[in-house]
This record gives C-alpha cells, structure tokens and sequence, in this order.
C-alpha cells in the first residue's frame, strides 16, 4: 500500500473516533519495535505496521452513536462493534490489497487462543501469527491508555497490564507473544514510547507527524 493512502486512511479513521488517535499510533510504533527486535526484513516490517495501523479501519462503517457512545454498550451494541474486523477485511479486499500479513492482522486481531475471539473463532496456530503477536499489544496499550474509570496511565499502569496478560496466556494469548512482549518492554526497548505518547504527553488527536521526528532524536541522542 502506498505511504500516501496508508496515511490518508488513518486520519480517516482518527477523525471517525479521536479516543484511538493516539492509540492508533502507540501500537504501531510497539509493533515496529517488535519486528525489529526479530530483526524481520524491511518488507516484512512495512507489512506489519500498515497492518497495525489500519487494524480499526472497520470502524468506518460502526454508527457514531454506537462508537462514541459515552456508556455501558449494550449486547446488541457490542455486537455490532465485534464486526468491526472483518469490515475492515472487506475494505481492504475491495481497494485491492493483497498482502496476507496485513489482511490476517485486520480480520484476526480480536481472536483468541482459546478459540472464543471473533469474527471467525479461530483458535491457537490457526491465527495468523501477526494477529497472535498484536492482539497482546492492542491489549497492553488499552490498559496502558486513558479511560474514564482509570487514574493510572502511561508507566503507571504498566506493572498491572503486564500482570493481567500473563493471566491470558492460553486463553486469550499465545505465550510466545506474551513473553516475547513483556521482555521487551523489560529491556527497555518501549520507553520512548511510553514517554513521548503516553496520553499525557500526546493529547492531540493526531501525533503521526511526531514519531518520526521522536524516533530520529533518539538516534541522534544514542550516536553522540
């Protein structure tokens, strides 16, 4: 996909549901991180982290009133927000996309190891393994992230998101995944993240033009 539809596509989705701006760009730096750190190839990487950008491109189509509603959702409600992958499946087959590692992320991401997730109940190693890895980042920043009935974000919520997916490992997460995240982050390797787009310190509904601005400062600070 051309860097210039990729980006339109995610202002879109921005501009649809602000509350994931920022997320939108965390996971995609943390999914970076972690292809680098398996040291993929370059086309691989790319693959990854348009699959990471746009794995809420089926939000699109969710009602407003149902995605920006501000309470409880109701069963019904939620439902149709579980449709959500593989809408954004369907978009992405119908502008032509054929990279199967950013078609699995999209559709896959919300399935579980355990075979419960959604929208196709896969189970264990019959999801992709993109979607195995990124399920374990979707869920560390939303538990990382702001939200109304959380007071620790960022740093501070760290130790218990890591805790809480340790306790999914083998329902709703691959070991693997878990373990190759947790260290990771252990390592160091997610603190400039942590940091520079955490809630607080990116508030903006768009901050894409600042990671790469972040990430070539940090360079520069580590070679001199």
């Amino acid at each position: 996909m051309q860097p210039d539809i990729l980006q339109a596509l995610v202002r879109t989705i921005e501009l649809k549901d602000l509350s994931t701006a920022a997320h939108t760009w965390r996971v995609v730096l943390y999914t970076r991180a972690m292809a680098e750190r398996f040291r993929l190839d370059p086309e691989r990487i790319a693959s990854l982290t348009a699959g990471a950008a746009l794995h809420d491109l089926g939000k699109l189509d969710i009602p407003d009133r149902i995605l920006r509603k501000p309470g409880r959702l109701t069963d019904d409600e939620f439902e149709v927000i579980k449709t959500h992958p593989g809408r954004g499946h369907e978009r992405l087959i119908s502008m032509g996309e054929t990279d199967p590692i950013v078609l699995g992320l999209v559709r896959h991401h919300h399935e579980r190891i355990d075979g419960l997730g959604y929208p196709d109940r896969l189970k264990g190693d019959a999801i992709p393994l993109s979607a195995r890895y990124f399920a374990v980042i979707d869920t560390f920043d939303a538990l990382t992230s702001l939200r109304p009935y959380r007071s620790a974000i960022g740093p501070d919520a760290v130790p218990a998101a890591l805790d809480e997916l340790r306790k999914g490992i083998g329902t709703r997460y691959d070991a693997e995944c878990v373990q190759a995240f947790v260290e990771l982050f252990q390592h160091g390797e997610l603190d400039w993240i942590m940091e520079h787009f955490n809630d607080t310190a990116c508030p903006l509904p768009y901050c894409g033009e600042r990671v790469e601005h972040t990430r070539q400062d940090l360079k520069r600070l580590k070679t001199t």
